[in-house]
C-alpha cells in the first residue's frame, strides 16, 4: 500500500482522533472502552476497523454525534479536512443545536459567587452553625 492510497480499514480510536473528536488517541480510547461511542449500534472496542460507510453515535458531554463515515485517515489534519471524514445526520445537527442553544440561555455558573466572606457573613455563618 502506498502513501497517498487510503486504508481500506481503520482503527476506531485513531479514525475518532483524525476527525477531531478527541484531542489524543488515548481520550478516543477510554470513551469508547466507556460505551460513549457506539460502532453501527453496537458497543465496540478502540481496535474495532471502521470502514466507509459505518454508521456511529457519538457522545461527549451532553452532547451527540449521529455521523455516517465517509473517508478514512490514519493523519491528524485541519479541521476543515476531518470535517469531510464525516457527515452527520440532520436530526442530529439539530438536537445538538438545540442544547447548545439552551446551554447559552442558562446563568453563568459563578454569576452568584462573590469570593471569600465578609466578617459579617462570617458572623452569621458561625450563629447558623452553632461555632
Amino acid at each position: 500500500m502506498s502513501m497517498d492510497t487510503p486504508p481500506a480499514s481503520l482503527r476506531l480510536d485513531k479514525w475518532l482522533w483524525s476527525a477531531r473528536f478527541f484531542k489524543t488517541r488515548s481520550l478516543a480510547a477510554q470513551a469508547v472502552e466507556g460505551g460513549r461511542v457506539r460502532l453501527n449500534g453496537a458497543r465496540v472496542k478502540p481496535a474495532k476497523e471502521v470502514k466507509v460507510g459505518d454508521d456511529m453515535e457519538i457522545h461527549i458531554g451532553e452532547l451527540e454525534w449521529v455521523i455516517e463515515v465517509r473517508a478514512l485517515s490514519a493523519q491528524r489534519g485541519p479541521a476543515v479536512v476531518a470535517r469531510r471524514l464525516y457527515e452527520e445526520r440532520e436530526e442530529s445537527q439539530a438536537r445538538r443545536q438545540v442544547m447548545l442553544e439552551a446551554r447559552k440561555a442558562m446563568p453563568e455558573p459563578a454569576f452568584g459567587l462573590r469570593g471569600r466572606p465578609t466578617k459579617r457573613d462570617r458572623r452569621m455563618l458561625r450563629r447558623i452553625t452553632g461555632e
